[in-house]
């Protein structure tokens, strides 16, 4: 199946005054982030160079930065695709989400002010797409939930990092059927750990926000593992 690119029409304003593979390479991974593009998608040369007014040139070059990202991956004379993780990579990138995401918040409780209306605006989103029952949109809300706790610590280079991390994340999200059962529990917790940051508890925000990524790790490990069986 290949990716449906209509969508990237919008984004040509973004290369307006820079067409390069890294601007490229940036629209694309938000597009794997918000789950526009899904694992083992297609990403097809003609319709996205065509879609974003790029050349050929800058596009490969875009996908080897985000082959290099992990996030996309070459196949012999079949093209370039999104890439399908395993049950090592869901391991792997939550020991780096606990170090980054809860090191964010120790250097957070360091810093004298601290702008809490990105994580703020995520819960609302994520609220509002609950109540909707969009519960692919709550998935979106909580990837700009963490990127935005990861944006407390005021560095760039934790953020980029972050943001690298939050899009090889949400090629997990495969493995759910995107239902309240999956999400609900997550957004009280996206609640609690405001609720905590709002009163200057940043201590007790890291603990609650540890027991969380190690919550989702297991159900995501418990979904791999009964999609696995499924597939044998």
């Amino acid at each position: 199946m290949t990716v449906d690119a209509s969508g990237l029409e919008s984004e040509r304003h973004q290369l307006e005054r820079s067409g390069t593979a890294e601007r490229v390479a940036a629209i694309l991974r938000q597009y794997v982030t918000d789950g526009v593009f899904a694992p083992g998608e297609r990403l097809s040369e003609p319709v996205i160079s065509s879609a974003l007014g790029v050349s050929r040139n800058t596009l490969r070059e875009s996908f080897q930065l985000l082959a290099h990202e992990r996030l996309a991956v070459h196949e012999l004379n079949r093209g370039v695709f999104v890439r399908e993780l395993t049950t090592e990579d869901i391991a792997d990138l939550y020991v780096v989400r606990r170090a980054t995401e809860c090191g964010a918040l120790r250097r957070a409780a360091e810093l004298s002010t601290v702008d809490l209306s990105g994580v703020e605006q995520a819960l609302r989103d994520g609220r509002l797409a609950a109540a909707a029952e969009n519960w692919p949109a709550v998935g979106t809300a909580s990837i700009h939930f963490h990127q935005a706790l990861a944006d407390l610590a005021g560095s760039e280079r934790l953020s980029a990092t972050m943001r690298q991390v939050l899009a090889e994340t949400r090629l997990f999200f495969v493995l759910n059927e995107n239902t309240r059962e999956f999400y609900e529990p997550f957004l009280r917790c996206h609640e609690e750990i405001l609720r905590d940051l709002r009163r200057g508890r940043f201590d007790v925000a890291e603990a609650a926000l540890d027991r969380y990524l190690r919550e989702a790790e297991a159900r995501l490990l418990e979904l791999s593992a009964t999609r696995t069986g499924r597939a044998e």
